[in-house]
């Protein structure tokens, strides 16, 4: 029986029977100041989610006072088109139904970041959705502006409606903040009521009005931010877990060779006993082992005198159209590897199997030189406050052959250029697995947000001993990157230009670098479970000791698990250093074409771009948990203080008052110190960074890096002082505009929209269209089956 016959008659028998990340660029903050929240004017409406949050506090009762700019979106934020035509257009037709199918699959899994984001998600996102499907922007504002709403308030519904199919939630992809919308309650509500989805269906819409009105608002404490516990908000564990709950569970998956990757963790209480349920994602919900699946790992445990129940059935409805949509691509796969690699993905969301999914990623390092180059799944673990859970998403893009050539050659100097990194050669991995690297033109990202560069898979098991493969999203970059010279914020004027010339240049080699041979390198010490070693216990030693090493990996212990909250961030520091430290090579920089003295200001851009970033960095921490919202700015910080450090005037930071008069700062590099100071001051980071992380020194690895983490008021710099600046000039992230594909007989359509909030809209309203109420109410019905879980 074919798995998606299977699917249809477990979905019918169950009827019966009851998804590196890039600097954002600056926007100037011309959105609505003032907000005067009508937080009373609610119905009881559908009963999904928690009420308690339209109760009265400072922050919600707020009349006249000015709300945050980092919890709205400014009315002028930057949204271009991702532009693919050209290489959509330059695909065979079989490679056009490809790309589609494969679209189709991570479009609907992408929906599962809903679920994965906020208790709120998924009601908005219907509650647009049902608007939108009957009326376009512009429709819609015509009936909005008779009901009293001003163009400007328009204006900033659209943005948010925007922001929140861009980042598939009410939580920026980019800093885990809250975004709320930048008009009054009540004109929201009044652009609501005034639509055609309510004057067809007013007591539908009023209680999904009603049933995420309140937190779509909200600003309390815990509401700003995502975080586990009483830092923040998250839907990949209960309400009522803590992080001796998190820990405590991943010690069970471990015991039971069980990844966390595609899981979310629900905690009750039973006789005062706790009892944990780890739910996998998967299209089968039942239990029981099933044909085609070999070795189940569901059922129910005693672990550390707790109970543990692993069960089905997460996104359901959305991983049956995965699977299904994958089955279509199949048909349609270049080679051997590709459809095989598909089987795996299949199985893998159908019965929720990370072991599948790996070896569908083993298939996918097979497939050299793709021309449609696709990778999903539950992914990257930073939205997870442990950081182990998977985000999901998925991604299609086409290969752009001339940038790919540049990089190609960059994989074959890796083994000259590796052993230039500063460890010893035992630290370093035994043999050098040469990746794909490619550079493509994205057509379809689907997920929270849209990275630079990616180096997948994530699992060291594989990236250890089979491989990896490297991308650099080029039609991202292309845009991403562009900068105005009055928008440019902390440099000092004569920087300026030149920052504009060679960012892009410099960032491709910086991305090239990050991921290739950041993520590519390294070994880890492992100690497997039969007593084996990876390395010579006897002979290998601490260059940091000069002791032999004594700390290792063991058994199903991996890089995640062990470093856990810091893991995420603690690599893309690691990577970004080796960036920094292998740009300063001639040979390096020629394979990128340059030479001389356009050499030397790639190295300079580089580099002042970190700096840079260190400060803008600031925005992403949360001084009253001491806590980091971003892994890729916590880590650019982090080398901002290392730089500091290093001393010897190499980077200068000071406090300024700028042209308006309001607080600013001044960072500047001085290039001529580049070569020496920084260097030594990466090489000995860098160094101490691999050591930690290749002998699993937990203690010593965070001690380091929260170190350098740490962000006070003491010292030469006040950088709680310097954060206030930040966001007093802070900068909004770009969002993106994605075409649609559509089967037209034989061929393949591809639909583009206009680079603004109407046409990101668009682009949502009709990519879901054909299946829309079926779509909507699975969504509602998820959401409403975890509600419960989400009060304590």
């Amino acid at each position: 029986m074919s798995l998606i016959i299977m699917l249809r008659s477990l979905r019918a028998w169950k009827r019966l029977s009851t998804r590196m990340g890039f600097e954002p660029t600056r926007a100037e903050h011309n959105g609505l100041a003032v907000h005067r929240l009508n937080h009373s004017a609610t119905s009881s409406g559908v009963a999904t989610l928690s009420r308690s949050n339209c109760s009265s506090s400072p922050v919600l009762n707020l009349g006249l006072k000015m709300v945050d700019s980092q919890y709205y979106l400014p009315n002028d934020i930057g949204i271009s088109a991702l532009d693919c035509g050209e290489a959509f257009r330059l695909l065979s037709p079989r490679e056009q139904m490809y790309a589609h199918y494969l679209s189709r699959a991570a479009w609907y899994g992408g929906l599962a970041v809903l679920l994965q984001t906020s208790p709120e998600s998924a009601n908005i996102f219907v509650l647009l959705q049902r608007m939108f499907r009957r009326q376009t922007p512009a429709q819609l504002e015509q009936v909005a502006t008779a009901a009293g709403v001003s163009p400007e308030e328009y204006q900033a519904f659209l943005v948010y409606a925007a922001g929140l199919y861009a980042n598939m939630g009410n939580y920026k992809s980019f800093g885990d903040t809250k975004f709320i919308p930048n008009l009054p309650k009540d004109k929201l509500k009044a652009v609501v009521w005034a639509s055609q989805a309510f004057q067809e269906q007013p007591s539908e819409t009023e209680a999904l009005w009603d049933s995420c009105s309140c937190l779509l608002y909200s600003l309390e404490d815990k509401q700003k931010q995502l975080g586990l516990g009483d830092k923040g908000i998250t839907t990949y564990f209960s309400g009522n877990c803590g992080l001796e709950d998190a820990e405590l569970a991943q010690k069970f998956l471990d015991s039971q060779n069980l990844s966390a990757y595609n899981t979310r963790l629900f905690k009750r209480e039973n006789g005062g006993k706790a009892c944990y349920e780890v739910r996998l994602a998967s299209a089968v919900q039942k239990d029981c082992a099933m044909d085609g699946e070999g070795e189940s790992h569901c059922g129910s445990f005693n672990y550390d005198d707790k109970e543990f129940t692993v069960k089905r059935g997460d996104y359901a409805p959305l991983m049956e159209k995965v699977s299904y949509y994958l089955e279509q691509a199949q048909a349609h796969a270049a080679n051997e590897n590709q459809k095989r690699m598909l089987e795996e993905y299949r199985r893998s969301f159908t019965f929720g199997s990370v072991d599948a999914h790996k070896e569908g990623s083993r298939y996918w390092i097979k497939d050299k030189g793709p021309i449609v180059e696709s990778y999903i799944g539950f992914i990257e673990s930073y939205r997870d406050p442990f950081g182990s859970r998977g985000e999901f998403e998925g991604f299609v893009a086409v290969v752009n052959k001339a940038m790919s050539e540049r990089f190609a050659k960059l994989v074959s100097s890796a083994e000259v250029l590796l052993p230039e990194l500063p460890w010893p050669r035992d630290f370093e991995k035994d043999t050098f697995l040469k990746p794909d690297f490619t550079s493509l033109d994205v057509v379809t990202f689907a997920g929270s947000g849209i990275p630079a560069g990616i180096n997948i898979p994530n699992y060291d098991d594989i990236r250890q001993s089979e491989g990896f493969k490297n991308v650099s999203l080029g039609n991202v970059l292309a845009v991403a990157y562009a900068t105005q010279k009055d928008k440019l914020t902390f440099l000092e004027e004569e920087d300026k230009d030149v920052y504009i010339k060679w960012k892009g240049p410099s960032f491709e080699v910086q991305v090239g670098l990050h991921e290739l041979l950041g993520h590519g390198s390294g070994k880890l010490f492992v100690q497997d479970d039969k007593g084996k070693f990876n390395f010579d216990q006897g002979k290998v030693s601490n260059p940091e000791t000069g002791e032999l090493v004594s700390s290792w990996y063991r058994g199903s212990e991996t890089w995640d698990s062990k470093f856990s909250t810091i893991a995420s961030s603690y690599e893309e520091c690691r990577a970004e250093c080796v960036g920094l430290y292998l740009c300063l090579k001639k040979e390096v920089l020629s394979i990128f074409g340059h030479e001389g003295q356009d050499a030397e200001e790639v190295v300079y851009i580089n580099w002042l771009n970190m700096v840079r970033a260190g400060l803008l960095g600031l925005e992403f921490y949360t001084p009253e948990s001491k806590s980091w919202r971003q892994a890729h700015m916590q880590a650019r910080y982090v080398i901002l203080r290392v730089l500091l450090e290093a001393g010897e005037g190499l980077v200068g930071l000071e406090e300024v008052t700028g042209q308006d008069g309001k607080p600013d700062a001044r960072i500047t590099l001085d290039r001529s110190k580049i070569h020496t100071v920084g260097k030594t001051a990466i090489h000995r980071f860098l160094c101490k960074l691999q050591v930690c992380k290749s002998t699993a020194d937990v203690d010593g690895g965070r001690a380091l890096y929260e170190g350098y983490s740490a962000v006070g008021d003491g010292g030469s710099h006040n950088f709680l002082r310097l954060r206030e600046t930040v966001l007093l000039r802070k900068e909004a992230r770009k969002m993106f505009v994605q075409a649609n594909t559509k089967v037209n007989g034989d061929s393949v359509d591809l639909i583009e929209y206009e680079g603004s909030a109407a046409g990101l809209i668009r682009s949502f309203t009709e990519r879901f269209q054909d299946e829309a109420e079926q779509l909507e109410a699975d969504l509602l019905e998820l959401n409403k089956r975890d509600a419960p879980c989400w009060c304590h």
